[in-house]
């Protein structure tokens, strides 16, 4: 049994270290500690490994946000993922900052990702993990808050949160989703 993770973001160093990147910030760290490297492929910055005799996908859209389906439907069907076996890293503005929430599927939640893939797919029955960014923009301003940089009290506790962002990860994949859901979404 294999499994795809979809970490969401932009590419481009501007959009680097901004809240709307930490998907692609939390696969660099799970691909780091698996000693695998990304590598440009088509329609994603691409790694793979195995653990626990699974084979592990990881794949980072270079479609930018607003067109990840095309990426992830592209590698479901390349690598014949079962779309419960995919798992869709992604920022929320709806969940306190350093917050996971995982769900095994759901609405998009106004995030254009999402949108995407589920209008890629034609479905939302997949599961995400849902990393919280906080809320703390003026009306109006939700553009410039998730495309900006963290501030330097999050950077600090970013590299402990995106850590156990990881292990969320792997709870999915080798304990299960329910499990996962029990364990990480308090």
């Amino acid at each position: 049994m294999s499994f795809l993770i979809a970490g969401l973001g932009n590419i481009g160093d501007e959009y680097e270290n901004t809240r709307h990147n930490v998907g692609f910030k939390i696969l660099d760290n799970l691909a780091h500690t698996q000693g695998a490297p990304f590598k440009l492929e088509r329609l994603a910055f691409f790694a793979e490994y195995r653990s626990k005799g699974k084979p592990i996908y990881l794949i980072k859209p270079t479609t930018y946000m607003n067109l990840s389906g095309k990426a992830v439907r592209y590698w479901m069907t390349e690598l014949k993922i079962p779309q419960q076996n995919l798992l869709v890293v992604l920022d929320d503005l709806a969940i306190p900052f350093g917050s996971i929430r995982i769900r095994s599927k759901g609405s998009d939640g106004g995030h254009n990702g999402l949108k995407d893939i589920d209008l890629t797919l034609a479905s939302n029955n997949y599961p995400r993990l849902r990393f919280g960014i906080g809320s703390e923009f003026a009306k109006g301003h939700q553009v410039n808050y998730v495309l900006n940089q963290w501030k330097p009290e999050e950077q600090k506790l970013l590299p402990e949160r995106i850590k156990v962002a990881c292990e969320g990860i792997n709870s999915f994949m080798f304990e299960g989703i329910e499990r996962a859901m029990s364990k990480y979404n308090k």
